[in-house]
């Protein structure tokens, strides 16, 4: 499917709920996009999130058949991506799909393998990355700014929505993973997942969740995430052997500080003290912080998904980045069960017994769960 470089390409938004809107609102603003079609199973709401020139429908079939389509935005529940990006891509069309890329690894290989072999762009809305703040985390990881780096802590806690299908590891965990992905020169670690997960109100899923990941030198990175929390912090925190950064998502004025702060090791073995003796000492400089522009991160993403589409390249956060994030995710959950007694199969906990009947599609409407 072939575009000229400036005309804007059609593209259609599937699901009208919570994130839709944002995409719809991206989309429609930009120039390299024609908003098309917003589909959604409640037309009332649909119509409200498209505004009066933008047309709506309840028909998947009427976005994959309209040849001016040339590109969908999936903003539905996790469960649906899997089959709703099988069937766009196989129409033709290219595919954006919010985090996150699908509900277990197998069927987001399937999305991922089915985009090369048709020569379509499958992107997943990573959006984080594309704010001027992990930006420029990576660009100070990458060239070394910070050295070797030692540990990363990462924040993402409030009083947030108890998800009915998911535990929190799969809700807010995505967004750490894929800047940590993004930022760090080898991506996500692929083996030595770590995990533990409590339900102290009794929801049927982790509520608090906490993993852990290897990093290259015996450093190491830890996630916490928590639906209970009352006070909300999003912060993240990169030490290296130079310098060490801290990220405050809920700082504004002074989002990103880069400290020449730390300790160094100097080892000795003077006579007949022990040779594996250290000693430490401690670097207190100055502190800075990077100015940074002011622009929506969802509009850089589209600006993206575009360029990637007209250039015949993978996107920046491609499907390959939300698989590398899903592989994390389902070794977590794997950990999880192990510590339930359960296993981990297909995307659910399944309680040691007889084995579980295996789940099958909904037939009735590809567009199930869309609200």
């Amino acid at each position: 499917m072939s575009t000229t470089p400036h005309q804007p390409m059609g593209i259609a938004v599937i699901g009208a709920g919570y994130w839709g809107p944002n995409l719809v609102r991206n989309f429609a603003g930009s120039p390299d996009w024609d908003l098309k079609l917003v589909c959604d199973l409640d037309l009332d709401r649909a119509r409200k999130v498209a505004g009066p020139h933008v047309g709506v429908t309840d028909s998947l079939e009427r976005v994959l058949d309209d040849p001016e389509i040339q590109a969908v935005a999936i903003a539905t529940p996790a469960r649906t991506h899997h089959g709703l990006a099988l069937q766009a891509l196989r129409a033709g069309k290219h595919v954006v799909v919010e985090k996150p890329l699908a509900d277990s690894v197998a069927r987001g290989r399937e999305m991922v393998d089915l985009a090369e072999a048709q020569g379509l762009v499958l992107m997943t809305d990573h959006t984080f990355c594309y704010t001027p703040v992990v930006q420029k985390m990576r660009d100070l990881v990458q060239s070394g700014e910070l050295g070797q780096i030692h540990f990363i802590d990462s924040v993402r806690i409030n009083l947030g929505l108890v998800q009915p299908d998911i535990d929190v590891l799969w809700d807010l965990a995505p967004h750490d993973l894929a800047i940590l992905d993004h930022v760090l020169p080898g991506g996500l670690p692929s083996t030595g997942i770590g995990a533990t997960g409590a339900d102290p109100i009794g929801a049927g899923r982790a509520c608090v969740g906490h993993l852990t990941l290897p990093l290259p030198d015996d450093g190491l990175a830890h996630v916490h995430v928590n639906w209970l929390s009352p006070t909300k912090i999003r912060q993240m925190v990169i030490g290296g052997s130079r310098r060490t950064l801290l990220w405050d998502d809920l700082n504004p004025q002074q989002r990103l500080s880069v400290f020449d702060r730390g300790v160094d090791l100097a080892r000795t073995s003077v006579g007949g003290e022990d040779p594996t003796a250290s000693r430490v000492s401690y670097r207190l400089g100055d502190t800075w912080s990077p100015a940074l522009p002011e622009r929506e991160a969802l509009g850089a993403m589209v600006t993206e998904f575009a360029a990637a589409i007209r250039e015949g390249r993978p996107a920046l956060t491609d499907g390959r980045a939300g698989l590398r994030v899903l592989e994390v995710l389902e070794q977590a959950s794997h950990r999880l069960a192990e510590q339930a007694g359960t296993t981990y199969a297909d995307g659910v906990m399944v309680p040691a017994g007889p084995p579980p009947v295996p789940q099958q599609a909904a037939a009735s409407s590809v567009l199930e769960g869309v609200r």
